[in-house]
């Protein structure tokens, strides 16, 4: 038993050496390493490796992806006219020398871009110096981008990386020159509007005065029109009456005091205190209403 116990440790203390003894590299990574704190070899080529187990030979991986330092804070830039800018960035470095990055920057990618950030600022800030508030917003801007990128060419070799790209995310004017600006567009914007107010009130007038004209013509001449048409027509019922009439005086008469009730007793409410025996109710009384009898006949075959 004892045997077996000692050739199962064995073989596991074997196991864990010859495990110790190797590493893969990813594609994605970088593996350094170190014999007694000094950087022994640099592997690029992903695969499996080997090494001598610790405390002889450690290995450290490095990401050699594309990395993107963002601008830490937003600080105020004078262009050549004196107007101050907040400009936000971001960069985007490779890892390209690991042996150069390590002696400069160690292994934490941290303290590359804690350097890398003060010099990306200082690029940015001479460039646009350099330039005026309409070159930096618009047509000199993938200049200052390609200028900057230039500049950290040589500062991106001694850190041991590569400086893939250089954008600008955001340009704007500091606050308060943003609400000064603001407020000036705001003001601009309802001078433009009161006056597109005061052109369509006065055109509304223009329109509402031309209708008011067209009316008055029209109701005018309607007027006009219909008054003549009355006109004419009240001088047709005139003559057609005093036709009738001359032909049958005492249908006329009859006609009269039809019409002289009609209009006296237009509502029942109506009370008169009269005579009967008065020439108003000769119509209705026994003579008055035999001689209307009598002229209806005459007067109809005439129709």
């Amino acid at each position: 038993m004892n045997k077996i116990a000692a050739f199962v440790a064995g073989s596991l203390a074997l196991l864990l050496l010859i495990s110790s003894t190797l590493f893969i590299v990813d594609q994605r990574q970088v593996g350094v390493i170190y014999a007694l704190g000094e950087i022994k070899e640099v592997i690029t080529e992903p695969g499996l490796n080997f090494k001598l187990p610790p405390p002889f030979q450690n290995v450290v991986f490095m990401d050699r992806r594309v990395q993107t330092l963002d601008s830490p804070e937003s600080r105020a830039i004078f262009t050549a006219e004196k107007k101050s800018l907040v400009v936000d960035w971001l960069v985007k470095w490779r890892l390209v020398e690991p042996r150069q990055f390590i002696r400069n920057n160690g292994v934490d990618f941290r303290n590359l871009e804690a350097r890398l950030a003060p010099v990306v600022q200082a690029a940015f800030n001479e460039e646009i110096t350099r330039r005026d508030v309409k070159g930096v917003l618009a047509t000199e801007r993938e200049k200052i981008m390609n200028d900057v990128k230039a500049r950290l060419a040589d500062e991106a070799k001694s850190f041991g990386i590569e400086i893939v790209d250089v954008r600008i995310k955001r340009v704007d004017f500091v606050a308060d020159i943003s609400d000064s600006v603001y407020r000036r567009m705001e003001s601009e914007r309802k001078q433009v509007a009161n006056e597109l107010r005061s052109q369509g009130t006065a055109e509304g007038e223009k329109i509402r005065a031309d209708a008011d004209r067209q009316r008055e013509v029209i109701v005018a001449e309607a007027y006009r029109e219909a008054q003549k048409i009355k006109g004419e027509g009240d001088a047709k019922a005139s003559a057609l009456y005093a036709d009738a009439f001359g032909r049958d005086p005492q249908f006329a008469q009859f006609y009269r005091s039809l019409e002289a009730y009609r209009s006296t007793f237009r509502s029942r409410s109506d009370v008169m205190v009269l005579d009967p025996a008065s020439d108003f109710f000769r119509a209705m009384r026994g003579g008055g209403g035999s001689g209307a009898a009598q002229a209806a006949p005459a007067a109809a075959p005439r129709r």
